[in-house]
């Protein structure tokens, strides 16, 4: 049974792929939370991973990871960033879950011998997470995005699922279809087309889109709404337009412009509030201002000519400046190119150098390079699980005298292995969700960088790694100077390592970009930035 009064919003996606649904079903959050609701988001990825973690960023961007240590989609990062509110593993459903759980029932003999079919047993399933989500944390309003495009084989299940459920709940349910209408210069013209046969595909799936928001490079004319109002059977006021912007935090403000939560609010049959939005309209002023001081903050990594690879990192470089009302300009900076070249050019105009988490030995010892050159040039320096381990290893190095300090990910052999596998890690044999994941508490050190940025003694921060601090060294390393100013409450694991006499070196075992929001961007961000900025 759904929660009484749950009002479900089903956003869909036609023409072609990276439309931005997921900024739109976020924008439409803030909006929807803005005047009062409560409200969550959650994603239908068709692909069949039981999730993206065991997935190349280079395939699908970031693995974000929530507070109850669940991989997901990059998508959800988005959702949290706009609707600032934790999701959770319920957020994220793909098809290998939808699979894997059907075929664990069907084992266990949960079916009674029937013969197990997409319909009624994987949308049942389906059907089941939508209602699980607003149960579980008592919402007024579920917004549900469906990856991939309408008409791809793989998201047919998730489709004729919120088919049923909208016909089951059909006093309670609207669907929103993301479309593009291209617009092309050899003619001086928008295209509907694309959009009217995308409608009669999600038509013959038996959806009637509520809303249709149309994608386009050009503001969409009104005569243009009207004929594709006229030919999809909407209202000409549900038709939204939705232009290229500059800045993904605009298109809540832009969305709003264009009434799109009156027409939901209406067609949900909900009270209409005034939206609140004083707290974007100031952050977008602030990235939109004029002569604002610049920084250059170096990304060292290998995942480089796709941003998306570290989306999370680079969206909180962005809350940060904001917050230190200034511009970061990021640079890529290729960890192989750095590794094979003798020249540190590359980092020479930098005020700032951040290496983010990531996986195995390609381009470890240009990063390697890079933590050097931080140190001893007194650029800050900012290390993200992966990039704490490069602080380490250099210091042990070049500092404490370990030539051969290493990472056992990278050499097992290695002399000093002052970061090791996780001691629980050294059984497991199966990849997927099985790293440290999630949030965990650190202590904070009175008197470093750290306890500064937080101002306080204790912390909770997200995890994603294998391989920590070999506690092993900690005496010696601490001997030799390096700082370890955050710990778990046992003090059995090292959670972040600081320089003293250094402008600003820090570096920490957790993932603190996935917790930064637009205006209120993590405490480390926002002292990383502001000892970039002073440099």
């Amino acid at each position: 049974m759904k929660k009484q009064n749950t009002k479900y919003i089903f956003v869909t996606g036609g023409v072609v792929s990276s439309l931005g649904k997921g900024i739109i079903a976020a924008s439409l959050g803030v909006l929807l939370k803005s005047q009062g609701h409560k409200v969550t988001i959650q994603k239908f990825d068709p692909y069949l991973n039981r999730d993206p973690g065991t997935m190349s960023p280079f395939q699908h961007g970031e693995v974000f990871v929530t507070e109850d240590g669940c991989e997901t989609d990059l998508d959800l990062g988005h959702y949290e960033r706009f609707i600032d509110q934790n999701v959770s593993r319920l957020n994220n459903v793909t098809s290998g879950m939808i699979f894997w759980d059907v075929l664990t029932k069907e084992r266990r003999g949960d079916y009674l011998g029937n013969t197990v079919q997409i319909i009624p047993h994987v949308t049942n399933e389906i059907k089941r997470r939508i209602f699980q989500v607003a149960e579980e944390n008592d919402f007024d309003i579920v917004i549900t995005e469906v990856g991939g495009t309408v008409g791809d084989i793989e998201s047919l299940p998730f489709i004729e699922a919120i088919r049923q459920f909208s016909f089951e709940n059909r006093d309670d349910c609207i669907h929103i279809h993301v479309t593009l209408v291209p617009y092309l210069n050899t003619s001086s013209e928008f295209k509907t087309k694309p959009t009217q046969h995308s409608v009669k595909e999600l038509k013959s799936l038996g959806i009637h889109p509520d809303l249709i928001v149309c994608r386009s490079e050009y503001p969409v004319a009104t005569e243009i709404k009207e004929k594709i109002a006229l030919f999809c059977d909407v209202k000409a006021d549900s038709v939204i337009g939705c232009v290229d912007s500059d800045s993904i935090y605009k298109v809540p403000l832009e969305l709003e412009k264009e009434k799109i939560d009156q027409v939901v609010v209406r067609n949900l049959g909900l009270r209409k509030r005034k939206n609140k939005l004083k707290d974007w309209i100031k952050y977008t002023s602030i990235i939109d201002s004029k002569g604002l001081p610049s920084v250059n903050i170096g990304i060292v990594g290998k995942y480089n000519l796709l941003s998306d690879s570290y989306l999370s990192v680079v969206e909180s470089i962005k809350h940060a400046s904001a917050a230190n009302n200034c511009r970061a300009t990021i640079v890529w900076v290729n960890a192989e190119n750095l590794e094979k070249s003798d020249s540190m050019d590359a980092l020479k105009n930098l005020d700032g150098i951040l290496i983010p988490g990531g996986f195995g030995d390609r381009g470890i010892e240009g990063k390697i390079k890079a933590a050097k050159y931080a140190r001893e040039n007194n650029i800050p320096y900012f290390g993200l699980c992966l990039g704490m381990h490069i602080a380490v290893i250099e210091f042990a190095r070049h500092v404490a005298g370990m030539e051969d300090a290493n990472s056992t990910e990278f050499s097992r052999d290695c002399t000093f292995p002052v970061i090791d596998i996780l001691p629980d890690q050294k059984k497991v044999r199966q990849k997927g969700g099985t790293m440290r994941l999630g949030a965990y508490p650190c202590q904070n050190r009175p008197q470093t960088k750290l306890y500064e940025a937080y101002q306080c003694e204790t912390v909770s921060e997200r995890h994603r790694h294998r391989y920590e601090f070999n506690d092993k060294y900690k005496k010696e390393l601490e001997a030799a100077g390096l700082v370890i100013s955050g710990t778990s409450p046992q003090n059995n694991l090292v959670e972040v390592v600081e320089l003293p006499g250094h402008p600003w070196y820090l570096a920490c075992q957790f993932h603190p970009e996935f917790k930064s929001r637009p205006y209120k961007s993590h405490p480390l961000f926002r002292s990383f930035i502001k000892a970039s900025l002073s440099k």
